[in-house]
């Protein structure tokens, strides 16, 4: 399944079935997960299409910069609650793959919560999602050269694979887009793969080498980016 120019070609199982409910480090799901843009969007509402219907607005979608005073609606839309030193964003997003970092903290109990937001508390995971690389006619895909050198350990951000699911045949798993996301089952689709305890020591190596740039003496990572080093030459960047 993996070429021998790919870490993944080091493991002698690279994925595991697993029909279990679990949501498990490692474990491969599926989610809306939004776009990062490097200036995001926010929804401005101007105030009611009329004057005494709550149900409708008028708005604008306009970038979200940092240092730009936020504006208020004339008129109060219900739909819309203008709390002090919040906005609205907005983001598209896209039902994608991804994998389990983190299964989340202890649940907290409810006896603490009473009285208080939900958001505060409530339990989340998280997780990292891939982009499928191949072109077509809906789809931009990756540089050709581009994908190589991710395939080749190049970037602590990237990570190539094949997923074991329906979808694009290679795809790229972006570790700086680490996010969270709500455990809950109408949120996550989960998927019958999990990656190999051997897939997760390399991902923890990944994650090791994104965070603080370096690596263990005996990582299996390091060995395979040492190998291909010695095979292909150093790369211009």
């Amino acid at each position: 399944m993996y070429p021998e120019e790919s870490v993944q070609f080091l493991t002698k199982d690279w994925w595991e079935e697993d029909n279990s409910a679990e949501y498990c480090r490692g474990r491969l799901i599926k989610a809306f997960l939004p776009h990062v843009d490097q200036i995001p969007k926010q929804l401005i509402a101007i105030g009611r299409s009329e004057p005494t219907d709550h149900t409708h607005a008028n708005f604008s979608i306009e970038p979200l910069r940092i240092k730009q005073p936020q504006r208020r609606p004339v008129i109060p839309v219900a739909a819309l609650p203008a709390f002090e030193n919040e906005i609205n964003s907005i983001y598209r997003a896209k039902k994608r793959p991804a994998i389990i970092i983190c299964e989340g903290g202890e649940l907290v109990d409810a006896r603490l919560t009473l009285g208080k937001p939900n958001w505060q508390t409530a339990p989340t995971i998280l997780v990292v999602p891939y982009y499928g690389v191949d072109e077509g006619e809906k789809r931009a895909g990756f540089n050709p050269e581009f994908i190589k050198r991710v395939r080749q350990c190049v970037y602590p951000q990237f990570m190539w694979d094949k997923l074991p699911v329906q979808g694009a045949i290679e795809s790229i798993m972006r570790l700086d887009h680490l996010q969270p996301i709500g455990k809950h089952h109408d949120t996550i689709e989960l998927t019958n793969y999990r990656l190999s305890k051997d897939a997760i020591m390399i991902l923890d190596e990944w994650l090791r080498w994104l965070l603080y740039g370096d690596f263990a003496e005996d990582s299996m990572l390091l060995f395979f980016k040492n190998q291909i080093q010695e095979i292909e030459g150093k790369f211009s960047r």
